[in-house]
């Protein structure tokens, strides 16, 4: 009897710890450093990532609000993008020291955009008002192909009602 209660206290014991180490780290999964605009999917050319990050940069500036978008072709580990968002929102705060407005991570690939907003901007835009925006401005500018103008249109928007 005791050789059973050892054998399955060292097997709660061992797969307790397999288990624990099957979480993966954030900062393994997230890049180092991220800008305005984070481009890995490659969906803009250098010149539009170049003049969104100038737009987004003057637009903090002018409105205190911080809009970093995300493009990715994987969210591996994660299950749907919208869990991938939550944890790049919370790697950016913790990690990297980020403090992002509005969060816009898409995937061409996925075929997927997840516009997630912090509780600093709910004073001036609700979470109905993003989706409004996303419907009306973003969404319409990917069927047809236009990354580009679809992020350059939306965000415009976004930062005209946080301001």
């Amino acid at each position: 009897m005791k050789k059973i209660v050892l054998f399955l206290a060292i097997s709660l014991f061992l797969s307790h710890n397999l288990l624990a180490q099957a979480k993966t780290e954030s900062s393994t999964i997230f890049a180092k450093s991220y800008n305005y605009v984070n481009d890995f999917e490659k969906i803009l050319t250098s010149d539009q990532v170049k003049t969104l990050n100038d737009f987004l940069k003057s637009s903090e500036t002018k409105s205190k609000n911080k809009i970093v978008i995300v493009t990715t072709s994987s969210i591996t580990p994660y299950a749907d993008l919208a869990d991938y968002s939550l944890e790049l929102d919370k790697y950016l705060m913790s990690n990297l020291k980020i403090d992002t407005s509005v969060l816009i991570v898409i995937s061409k690939q996925l075929r997927q955009i997840r516009v997630q907003g912090t509780d600093k901007r709910t004073t001036k835009m609700s979470d109905q008002e993003i989706k409004d925006i996303v419907s009306a401005y973003i969404i319409p500018e990917l069927k047809k192909g236009d990354y580009y103008k679809g992020l350059l249109d939306g965000t415009h928007q976004l930062i005209k009602n946080l301001e």
